[in-house]
């Protein structure tokens, strides 16, 4: 299988306050996917804050991603949901050829060929409570990568929260690396055989999770720091 390199973040939380010349953080994430000749780059929901965007925000940000060229997959999380008026279906996001939204333009998983690789994941269609790991997906590659946006669930105290993922969830999955979003810190799922990680918000985590995958090994997991937009 051909060498893999796949850059994990999410909750960029973009929203009109912080449309800057660096478009931070949207413009860090991928010049640093750039910088690590990233192959795919997964946005693991809550790119957007909220739904009621202006289109000329969802324009440069259609642009951003299609300048970068490297295949985008993007779930849409809690924040920016697949509502009706939501930020993927009246925005132009999805339009460039290297954007995946999933929920949009794939009901849960995108394949790549190329790398004998699917990505999966369910959206948030609404603001309701949802199980975002509930059913595992069948493998039908020889490498897997599950995308949730939810609250892990370590102790009974956190079962009070919304978007729940258990550890047996987590197992079913049997994802080769499990890119999670909704949580600011950069942390690694503990106790578990499979990869799963929260790689943190940009603006928190000042990293980016970098995953590779090389002579059909386990996944390597490393963060890469955040890269100057203006000064690359």
């Amino acid at each position: 299988m051909r060498d893999l390199t796949v850059v994990h973040s999410s909750d960029l939380h973009i929203d009109t306050s912080r449309v800057t010349e660096r478009f931070h953080p949207l413009c860090r994430v991928l010049d640093t996917a750039r910088g690590v000749e990233a192959d795919i780059v997964l946005l693991a929901g809550d790119i957007f804050d909220h739904n009621r965007m202006p289109l000329d925000l969802l324009d440069r940000t259609a642009r951003l991603l299609d300048d970068v060229r490297i295949p985008v997959i993007i779930l849409p999380g809690n924040h920016d949901c697949l509502t009706a008026d939501s930020v993927y279906r009246r925005g132009g996001i999805g339009d460039p050829a290297n954007v995946h939204v999933l929920g949009v333009h794939a009901e849960e998983a995108v394949a790549f060929p190329e790398f004998d690789l699917e990505v999966w994941g369910r959206a948030h269609f609404d603001y309701k409570n949802m199980s975002p790991l509930s059913e595992s997906r069948p493998r039908t590659t020889a490498r897997q990568i599950a995308m949730a946006h939810g609250h892990w669930v370590r102790t009974e105290a956190d079962r009070h929260r919304a978007w729940l993922i258990s550890d047996a969830e987590i197992a079913a999955t049997g994802a080769d690396y499990l890119a999670l979003g909704h949580w600011p810190q950069a942390t690694e799922v503990e106790g578990g055989e499979d990869p799963a990680f929260y790689c943190g918000s940009p603006d928190l985590a000042e990293t980016v999770n970098v995953v590779r995958f090389s002579d059909g090994a386990a996944a390597l997991v490393t963060r890469a720091p955040l890269v100057d937009h203006l000064a690359g």
